[in-house]
């Protein structure tokens, strides 16, 4: 049987004396990313055993919070774009993308 290729994502957090992330960098060898260094990150996965997702979120204090809105507001219509892929919903992912324009209207992230 032939071993399969795997893949690894690296995250590392550099915290202050009070354990407040004040560093993040990530690293994917396949994806081409060798110890980037971030801002913020929200990573959620699936427990399918319990039925139920799992996050870490996590932000430097540096953070801006102008760019923590843009931050979210992509994220929003990334979510919404897997959500399309994973399930060809069209009418929820076309609300999703509509609540992404409110989002994006109401945070005044629109030019």
């Amino acid at each position: 049987m032939a071993e399969l290729h795997t893949s690894e994502i690296t995250l590392k957090v550099g915290l202050d004396e009070n354990r407040v992330p004040e560093k993040l960098n990530w690293s994917a060898e396949d994806g081409g990313v060798e110890n980037q260094e971030i801002k913020a990150m929200l990573l959620s996965v699936w427990d399918s055993k319990n039925q139920e997702s799992l996050k870490i979120d996590l932000w430097t204090k540096d953070m801006p919070v102008d760019e923590m809105k843009v931050f979210f507001h992509q994220t929003l219509v990334a979510m919404s774009d897997t959500f399309m892929k994973a399930t060809q919903d069209e009418k929820m992912t076309a609300t999703m993308k509509d609540f992404c324009e409110y989002f994006a209207e109401k945070l005044e992230l629109k030019k």
